[in-house]
């Protein structure tokens, strides 16, 4: 199985053989732009900038680590992916990835809605001043508290995870007077090729009620029977970084069989598909995502060939890109600390983050790419392992890489590609506080979150 589809299984301190890893590039000193955020370019001293900005002054100002987005990007990719699916689809930025109050208003001035997870993400939204119309929530487990509260506020749709939830939801609903709105999350038995933990629509697994054994119907029929509930479609996730769409077309095929049954039923045609999100980005020169107008003009054809086979009108289409607008938008900057050769084997570039701040790689076995950003350089490449700072043998940023044998401590590196599920799934591991994200556009830069101090970290120890 190749490095780029995550394989399973820890491999923390591992050697490679010689000749598993790539041959090195042919210019270490080049910043592919399919990895790197869109205004990221090197200036005539060769010091990397973003939105015109060298990360020398960057660093200096802001220290490291630090998570640099290029806001410019992030507007970009939502616009792209709003124009792709126009006005008669809706498309739902999966908050999971990164969410912050600067992002959620991005997301409003570019027309995107949200989805949320938890009452925390709730709580964001609300606080920049989201329409709770616009807003999705997802989860397997959510409270009373966090169900009544969504409801309170009057969220466009709660997705339902169970058949407790579904219970649940309608009785919170009922008790407040109102009548939600909901999807029900199915589980298709569709494979995604990815990591095991990033696979969501196979049946051994948390999310969702299974297709399988009339499951997911019984649920509709529950649902459909509850005064608080207004059903409005079906929800399918099938997992995440994934690069092509056969994944979608079986999804869609065996959703729209749900949707086929559910009007022969019950004599209603239930107006909305979701297919989720999880469509893969380039972390390394080798990936092939496809754009957003690809996407969905593959998505919105599977769905209309499917419909029109079961002679249905086509719902709507919901998508959820999180990690494909924002993943690409941002680097996180490091600085080398020491450097440590292994003959025979390869050198040990230790940075001032770490698992605590990109806990993928570890986690997933996430492949990265990274670059010397604060100079260029015209030595030899040599075969290195970025590694954190932190008391773990796994903690490591990039498993394998090459920068130039000149590499000396005190230089800036950067991994492009950060953007998603890297602050968002940050900790404070060895107590180390957790880097900023500093938004840069058109040569400004400005904290759109704050760097953690140690004060932060000892608020919550009472002793």
């Amino acid at each position: 199985m190749s490095r780029s589809a995550h394989p399973a299984g820890p491999r923390h301190a591992d050697v490679l053989p010689e000749g598993h890893y790539s041959a090195p590039p042919a210019d270490l000193n080049a910043l592919d732009p399919k990895v790197w955020a869109q205004t990221v370019a090197r200036d005539e001293d060769g010091v990397a900038t973003v939105g015109g900005l060298p990360v020398t002054r960057l660093a200096e100002e802001f220290g490291t680590p630090a998570y640099l987005l290029d806001e410019v990007d992030f507007r970009a990719r939502a616009r792209a992916w709003r124009t792709a699916f126009g006005h008669d689809a809706d498309v739902f930025y999966a908050g999971k990835a990164f969410l912050s109050r600067a992002v959620v208003r991005w997301l409003d001035e570019e027309g995107l809605n949200l989805d949320v997870c938890s009452g925390g993400e709730l709580a964001t939204a609300l606080s920049a001043g989201l329409d709770p119309d616009r807003i999705a929530y997802h989860g397997n487990n959510k409270s009373e508290q966090e169900i009544r509260r969504a409801i309170e506020v009057g969220v466009g749709r709660i997705v339902l995870d169970s058949f407790q939830e579904i219970v649940r939801v309608a009785h919170i609903a009922q008790s407040l007077g109102k009548r939600q709105r909901v999807q029900i999350r199915v589980t298709v038995g569709v494979e995604a090729h990815t990591h095991e933990f990033i696979a969501t629509a196979h049946e051994d697994q948390k999310f969702g009620i299974p297709l399988a054994g009339g499951r997911a119907a019984e649920a509709v029929r529950r649902a459909l029977q509850l005064d608080g509930l207004e059903l409005i479609g079906i929800h399918s996730h099938i997992g995440s970084q994934i690069f092509d769409t056969s994944g979608f077309e079986v999804a869609a095929h065996r959703v729209v069989g749900l949707l086929k049954d559910i009007r022969d039923e019950h004599g209603v045609e239930l107006p909305e598909i979701d297919l989720g999100g999880g469509l893969g980005i380039a972390y390394t020169s080798d990936d092939d995502p496809r754009e957003p107008h690809e996407i969905a003009k593959a998505l919105n054809e599977i769905v209309s060939r499917e419909c029109d086979a079961a002679r249905l009108r086509t719902p709507r289409i919901s998508v959820e890109p999180g990690r494909a607008i924002v993943g690409p938008t941002a680097f996180t900057l490091y600085e080398v600390g020491t450097i440590k050769p292994l003959e025979g084997l390869r050198t040990y570039v230790s940075v001032d983050g770490g698992m605590s701040d990109n806990i993928r790689t570890a986690l997933y076995d996430a492949a990265y790419s990274v670059a010397l950003v604060s100079r260029s350089s015209d030595a030899e490449p040599m075969l290195v392992r970025v590694v954190g700072k932190h008391c773990e043998s796994g903690d490591i940023v990039v498993r394998d890489a090459f920068l130039p044998a000149d590499l000396a401590p005190g230089d800036l590196i950067a991994v492009p590609a950060t953007g998603a599920y890297c602050r968002s799934m940050a900790s404070n591991y060895n107590h180390v506080p957790r880097p900023p994200v500093v938004a840069v556009s058109d040569g400004a830069a400005r904290v759109i979150v704050r760097r953690e101090t140690e004060e932060d970290v000892l608020r919550l120890d009472v002793g």
